[in-house]
């Protein structure tokens, strides 16, 4: 089957099916392993502030590598693309399971989620195009979300139960994803031929970052997305913290619920927004952004359990509807431009760059004894002020560009 073939397909085609059964399956074994993961680093006796650094190592691998997974993407079939990084995932969750360094793992697991991005959201608009992108990124982004969910309490549960059960678990999701990717119909390469000289391929990447920076939708995206995902690492760990102080309790299941609550929320705002929201009404969604952070700081304030579960869900609702129409806008005017496979990589730079630049502040926070309660606070507040900026940078380029017409 062709590019042509099958972007003719319908949004519940056989190959969708695959994309997003094999993403359940790899973001399922994602998110169980990060907590499996802290339980080992909680029993091995590590300081509460090498956690995020934990993940400061895996999101380092997507910056290194984003000159170069976008044109990996677009070089070959995506679905094989895909097959072999959630085999490099398999490799890193064996590590950890036999009792290696989980930071060597981890790192592992982090060079195949880098390489994985580019290609599960570029397959996306070899399957579908058009409006119809919105929606197929609405079935992506829950897939994504009912393994963040389910992932997260398996993980946290059956560390409290046994560590290597934990961790099995992790090893066969991702032997399962690797199954789903053979089901992945093979594509054509979108961008064949291209250069492999490293010095070359990195010219080239840093050009795509040029195109899609300079273009004022695709920068409203990038910074956008960039603002949530590094938000949305940093709360992560931020609940492993505050769980604790705020309610009192100390096991590892609590902070994988509370994860959960995020998770249920963002399906049912991505299924809102691919309802509510086309490409052409982006700007709809910016106003759950600046909510967003009005409720992380409401919710840090909180010590009853039941407030902090709605708070989350409400939390996660908010972020489904702003951050899926982003997606939408990036792919669609990537593909145009850059490659869909280059633009998810540019994406996956300034993501992960504001990951690291969050978890870097938030581990200095707790290294020089911050409280959880107040940096939550904190937190909530200077997230609403960014995304209220962005918001108005908005308005303003479109009067710009109403203006000049």
């Amino acid at each position: 089957m062709t590019i042509s073939q099958a972007h003719g397909q319908p949004l519940m085609s056989k190959g969708m099916m695959a994309v997003i059964g094999a993403q359940f399956f790899s973001a399922f074994g994602d998110n169980a392993l990060l907590f499996a993961t802290l339980a080992v680093m909680k029993s091995l006796v590590y300081p509460a502030w090498s956690q995020p650094v934990l993940q400061m190592m895996f999101v380092a691998t997507y910056i290194i590598l984003a000159p170069f997974v976008g044109q990996l993407a677009d070089s070959f079939a995506k679905g094989r693309v895909m097959m072999f990084a959630n085999a490099l995932k398999l490799l890193g969750a064996l590590v950890i399971c036999f009792g290696f360094d989980p930071f060597l793992g981890y790192s592992l697991v982090g060079i195949g989620a880098a390489a994985y991005s580019p290609a599960k959201y570029g397959i996306l608009g070899e399957l579908t195009g058009g409006e119809t992108l919105v929606k197929a990124n609405g079935m992506m982004e829950s897939s994504t979300i009912a393994a963040i969910l389910l992932g997260s309490v398996a993980g946290g549960f059956l560390a409290d139960w046994n560590l290597t059960a934990a961790l099995a678990a992790c090893v066969l999701a991702y032997a399962l994803a690797v199954a789903a990717n053979v089901l992945i119909p093979k594509l054509d390469a979108a961008r064949a031929g291209q250069s492999w000289h490293p010095a070359r391929m990195s010219a080239s990447f840093f050009r795509a970052c040029g195109t899609l920076w300079r273009d004022g939708e695709t920068r409203f995206s990038l910074v956008g997305t960039s603002l949530f995902w590094g938000a949305g690492v940093t709360l992560r760990f931020l609940l492993v913290l505050w769980v604790p102080v705020a309610l009192g309790i100390s096991d590892n299941k609590t902070p994988t619920l509370l994860n959960a609550m995020v998770a249920i929320g963002i399906v049912f705002g991505a299924i809102a927004a691919a309802k509510l929201v086309t490409l052409k009404t982006v700007g709809r969604c910016m106003p759950a952004g600046v909510l967003i952070g009005v409720a992380v700081l409401a919710f840090s304030l909180q010590h009853q359990a039941i407030n902090a579960y709605v708070l989350l869900v409400i939390i996660g609702m908010l972020g489904g509807f702003f951050v899926v129409p982003l997606n939408a806008l990036l792919q669609m005017r990537g593909k145009d431009t850059v490659g869909t496979g280059n633009a998810v990589a540019v994406q996956n730079l300034g993501e992960n760059t504001a990951m690291l630049l969050m978890l870097g502040l938030y581990t200095l926070a707790i290294k020089f004894g911050a409280p959880p309660v107040a940096t939550g606070v904190g937190f909530g507040a200077l997230f609403a002020l960014a995304i209220a900026v962005l918001w108005g940078w908005q308005l303003a380029q479109k009067r710009k560009v109403t203006t000049s017409l």
